[in-house]
């Protein structure tokens, strides 16, 4: 019989909490500074509690502005990157989706050089190829269009990958049966291996939602105008170079909603991510 031991109990839960406090505590900081003012900020002595304006940097930082290189609200910035977002994310897994299908159940002509060539793709991100596609998005005149901040990023070679590995572990039998009943391949596509992919596809949602919502680069490059700038832009555009004209309370501010649509989509979806990563047998 082994002997449990409350010290072998009790150390891994000190080892998580001391790094849960390591990585919330920059974010308390970050919290605490959003709801003071510059001043109390710039001075090096803003105390650890709660400031009292809170209410009235977040209402001007949402609603109004924060400052003259940044001059559009940030609930403006946060819809662009909550669309971007979406659209990146939605798009991946469609178009991976479907890329997955016809490689796993079709048999054309080099169609595993097809799945190679995407799979290669991912040694080259945006960044590796970040002048052709600029050049392609201005020659179409997607320039501060929704379209050009998405469409260059939506194809994934990882999410393909994914799902090619879950639909192969997918019984031949279920093919079989779908074929007896009169289903076409579309029919077998959505009656059935969508259905069974929808902890792969959150799991996918997840990932490529975080992808989109932090994008920096590219939306820095296609974007022009105030109104279409994201939110990662807009934290960046408010650290101006003069240290002492920066809003800080405002710039916390506005770190702190960016951080908030993440989390709440990794919150919420938690379950259904865990099971896509972890489970091998669906």
């Amino acid at each position: 019989m082994v002997e449990r031991k409350r010290f072998l109990d009790f150390l891994p839960h000190l080892v998580l909490a001391l790094g849960v406090a390591i990585v919330a505590f920059p974010v308390y900081v970050a919290f605490v500074a959003s709801t003071w003012d510059a001043a109390t900020i710039s001075n090096g002595k803003m105390p650890l509690t709660i400031g009292p304006h809170f209410l009235e940097n977040y209402y001007r930082t949402i609603f109004i502005g924060t400052s003259s290189s940044t001059r559009e609200p940030v609930g403006n910035m946060m819809l662009n990157s909550l669309i971007m977002a979406m659209v990146i994310a939605l798009g991946k897994i469609a178009i991976s989706l479907i890329s997955a299908f016809a490689v796993v159940y079709f048999r054309f002509p080099f169609r595993m050089t097809a799945f190679w060539v995407i799979f290669v793709t991912l040694m080259l991100p945006v960044e590796v190829r970040i002048y052709p596609t600029y050049k392609i998005v201005a020659d179409l005149k997607l320039l501060d269009t929704f379209a050009g901040l998405t469409i260059p990023l939506i194809a994934s070679a990882t999410a393909t990958l994914l799902f090619r590995q879950f639909f192969m572990t997918v019984p031949d039998e279920l093919v079989e049966a779908s074929k007896i009943d009169g289903a076409g391949p579309m029919k077998f596509f959505f009656d059935t291996l969508v259905p069974l992919s929808i902890t792969s596809v959150a799991a996918m949602f997840v990932i490529q939602f975080i992808y989109g919502w932090n994008q920096y680069l590219w939306p820095l490059l296609i974007t022009t105008k105030d109104s279409m700038q994201t939110i990662v832009i807009g934290i960046k555009k408010m650290i101006v170079t003069q240290d002492a004209l920066t809003e800080w309370q405002l710039a916390m501010a506005t770190a702190i909603l960016a951080m908030l649509p993440p989390v709440l989509v990794v919150v919420l979806m938690q379950r259904l991510f865990v099971k896509g990563l972890v489970e091998t047998e669906k």
